[in-house]
């Protein structure tokens, strides 16, 4: 894919923001200005007063001679950096890639986009339109490198667009500046007289670098495409990620769901051809009123199935309010493993933990009632029992150890044993009684006991023996005493499970 970037320059960036707030401003010229060396710099103009030969550098004393009823606005700290990192966020919705450009511009990286306007000519016009609508008013340039696109932009003065590796066309006609070189070697270039990059641009190269410096040389090849040039997005890319700006804002929920179901299918079969699945996506929703809503899932396993992973977001739809409408629709893949095709099993009728039925099955559960509604546990290599198991979340984790099977279990065992009171014979009888939570159980059958120490690289305890029992109402509980009997009473008794 060719590379194409777009530069947006605004050229009256903090005057057009106070016009906005204060549209009075809009009918008179006037300027923002701050102190320096004891007098009042120029640091932004608008466009009535450039018309009249005001300029940003120029001394506030100076250029009320020429416009004496110049209106002066007080400057607000760091207003254009704020402002651009704002118009940055919002630009997403034409590009996936934004960065900020200097003082006053943005830059695009626009390559696969502009077709979905309908073509180049058609982006730009939709971009204009849009800022124009927010107040600002800029000048744009389209360009096969960041170079080329800056120069068009703020000095092209036939058609924004420059086709494809024709950028030395164009670019021999702009002047010096529009290389983005010092004001100084401009000035130098000028008393030379070279006045266009086509003054130059044949001279040979060891020539240019001996008079004006690698640097030079380094901004014209990189405004030609033969040096390459990074940019460093505000927001940074999903690699795994598919858009669908809309003709007419959305405002149903059915045409939200066309729209979820055309993005799948496209980030679906990308993935296939990769041999990738997704594990977390999320759809985001950017409104006409600059409001941007998203929604996210999450599955158990990698998954490019359109069908199940549709479902799991179509719980969520209902939860997003158009209002005026929706413009744009953004899914991203967040998070991708690799998902190859799985080998059929024919000789099995179930698939274990492996069967994507489960996984798909687990995902609807959770995106419905919470990640919470189902854990697994896995053996883990402890002798408390409270210690001998771990909660995981995949279902691709395989256990370290095995469970113990050569003794019983309760189906249920508490998270912290509870002291309970025991009358039993000493030393080592089961109990005979014991009441818990007010409750007493007789006891009539009982097995133990089973002793299980403490691991010694721990050390937070004394041993327990501990005993199955059953009462005289049939329940079955699992008991321990810590510790031996003794006369300074230091053992003491717990019940820790429950058995089915």
């Amino acid at each position: 894919m060719n590379k194409r970037f777009v530069s947006i320059w605004f050229h009256h960036l903090e005057t057009d923001w106070f016009v906005q707030r204060q549209p009075a401003l809009g009918q008179i010229p006037f300027v923002i200005a701050t102190p320096g060396h004891g007098r009042l710099i120029i640091t932004a103009v608008n466009r009535l007063a450039e018309e009249q030969g005001i300029k940003k550098g120029m001394v506030l004393a100076d250029a009320r001679v020429i416009i004496p009823s110049l209106h002066v606005v007080d400057p607000i700290p760091e207003l254009s950096k704020k402002l651009l990192q704002k118009l940055a966020e919002w630009c997403i919705r034409f590009t996936p890639c934004v960065a900020i450009d200097g003082t006053d511009a943005l830059l695009f990286d626009a390559s696969g986009c502009a077709h979905l306007w309908g073509g180049d000519v058609d982006y730009l016009t939709a971009i204009i339109k849009r800022l124009q609508e927010r107040g600002y008013q800029v000048r744009v340039g389209m360009a096969d490198t960041i170079g080329a696109a800056w120069a068009i932009a703020r000095y092209g003065k036939r058609s924004p667009v420059i086709e494809h590796n024709k950028q030395l066309n164009e670019l021999a006609e702009l002047p010096p500046a529009s290389l983005r070189i010092e004001q100084e070697l401009v000035e130098r270039l000028y008393k030379l007289g070279l006045h266009q990059v086509s003054d130059f641009i044949s001279i040979p190269r060891s020539a240019l670098r001996r008079r004006f410096g690698q640097a030079f040389l380094l901004k014209l090849d990189q405004a030609l495409g033969n040096e390459p040039e990074f940019m460093q997005p505000v927001v940074p890319v999903t690699p795994y990620q598919e858009r669908l700006p809309c003709l007419e804002p959305i405002v149903t929920l059915t045409g939200i769901e066309i729209a979820l179901e055309e993005l799948l299918k496209k980030l679906c079969h990308r993935l296939e051809k990769e041999q990738k699945g997704l594990r977390c996506a999320r759809l985001q929703c950017h409104r006409v009123d600059d409001i941007t809503i998203q929604v996210e899932i999450g599955t158990n396993r990698p998954s490019r199935n359109t069908q199940h992973i549709f479902k799991l977001f179509e719980n969520k739809l209902s939860a997003i309010e158009p209002a005026l409408g929706i413009e744009l629709f953004i899914l991203e893949a967040l998070k991708i493993e690799d998902h190859g095709h799985g080998q059929e099993r024919l000789w099995e009728q179930q698939g274990g933990l492996n069967d994507t039925g489960l996984s798909e099955l687990l995902d609807r559960f959770t995106m419905r009632f919470g990640s919470k509604c189902f854990h697994r546990y896995l053996p883990d290599e402890h002798y408390w029992p409270e210690r001998s198991f771990k909660q995981v979340i995949s279902l691709q984790e395989q256990p370290t150890t095995n469970w113990r099977t050569d003794h019983p279990r309760p189906l249920h065992l508490l998270a912290a044993p509870q002291a309970i009171e025991v009358t039993a014979p000493v030393p080592d009888y089961p109990p005979l009684l014991f009441r818990y939570k007010g409750k007493l159980h007789k006891i009539v059958r009982a097995d133990g006991p089973e002793r299980i120490e403490q691991e010694w690289w721990l050390q937070q305890g004394q041993h327990r023996d501990y005993y199955s029992v059953e009462d005289e109402h049939g329940q079955r509980f699992w008991l321990f005493r810590s510790g031996h009997y003794d006369a300074a009473k230091t053992y003491g008794w717990y019940l820790h499970g429950f058995f089915a």
